[in-house]
């Protein structure tokens, strides 16, 4: 007994991943204490999600990394763990000892790095303007908070002097 279908038989499609939105500075064996490394903007709130694919694009570069930090205010869950490259990376959260704009990557090769953490429903040219702030190697070096909340300044200012036809400070090309 023979069975026929109309239906096209399945074929394999390669399942891609959307990469994460980071901008880095250029290594540099001088890094002062405390200082960004750069910045990464998740699209969603989802910890587990997005620090796999902050890690998998991480990993190769700065080597294999074995722990992640952050802070909990923005994160609504924190998984324990998460899976990068074929590897278990231990996740962790501290209150008063993290930033809450920052995450903080370790790697037992290579050492640590600290980024701007951008809220994923920062509009474009929010995100763009710290992407580059954070990771330009030029500017004296604020802590994530204080981008975050220089950030925030300018786009309250930028909404009111367009409201009253003044000039705002909207970065041209952004």
């Amino acid at each position: 007994m023979s069975a026929t279908t109309d239906r096209s038989p399945l074929r394999a499609v390669p399942f891609r991943a959307p990469t994460a939105r980071l901008a880095l500075k250029p290594l540099s064996p001088s890094r002062g204490p405390g200082e960004l490394d750069g910045a990464w903007w998740p699209r969603s709130r989802d910890l587990m999600s997005e620090l796999s694919a902050l890690a998998d694009v991480l990993d190769p570069l700065w080597g294999r990394i074995t722990r992640i930090a952050v802070n909990p205010l923005h994160w609504p869950v924190i998984p324990r763990k998460v899976i990068v490259n074929g590897h278990v990376v231990k996740v962790g959260w501290f209150t008063a000892e993290l930033d809450p704009h920052r995450i903080l990557l370790l790697s037992y090769t290579a050492g640590r790095w600290d980024l701007l953490v951008i809220p994923p429903e920062t509009g474009a040219p929010s995100a763009a303007r710290l992407l580059a702030a954070a990771s330009a190697s030029t500017v004296p070096q604020l802590t994530a908070t204080a981008l975050m909340t220089a950030e925030q300044a300018n786009d309250a200012s930028s909404s009111y002097e367009a409201g009253t036809g003044q000039p705002g400070r909207l970065m041209a090309g952004m």
